[in-house]
């Protein structure tokens, strides 16, 4: 199990390094390299932290900075889990985190955009498809899923 705690701007260099970690070698499978380089691009630490300011975004340790998510409501952003970590649970953690958040808060469900890569993800968490879209990141799902 790793710790979730509530980001800290100090973090942002390794959240940036973790995002685009995952971009680069999981991401990449689904996406071409030009989308993969406009959101590594995007993901710096200065951006990252900008994100903090306007989201609540938390970030997961277990042997350093294993997992990030962030949340606006019951909006779920940014999910990302080190290569090295995955599959042990971290993103189903760092999930049911903000999840249990949102239900005190008052929502009923959670949304989330997918990648192409996090799309069975979610599905495993429960949440099913509402719609797809295209960003300025290429394809994209829209997920759903109700709160206990």
């Amino acid at each position: 199990m790793a710790t979730i705690r509530l980001f800290d701007n100090a973090d942002a260099a390794a959240v940036a390094g973790l995002i685009e970690r995952c971009l680069r070698d999981v991401n990449s499978r689904d996406y071409p390299s030009e989308v993969i380089e406009r959101m590594c691009a995007h993901f710096t630490a200065q951006r990252i932290k900008e994100l903090a300011v306007q989201r609540q975004m938390f970030v997961a340790e277990s042997d350093g900075i294993a997992g990030t998510v962030s949340r606006d409501g019951n909006k779920v952003y940014t999910m990302f889990v080190h290569p090295r970590a995955a599959g042990r649970g971290i993103g189903r953690q760092l999930m049911r985190h903000i999840e249990s958040l949102a239900a005190t808060d008052g929502y009923d469900h959670m949304e989330t955009g997918a990648s192409i890569t996090g799309h069975g993800f979610y599905h495993r968490l429960g949440y099913v498809d509402v719609r797809t879209t295209e960003t300025e990141f290429g394809f994209n799902y829209i997920l759903r899923r109700d709160l206990p």
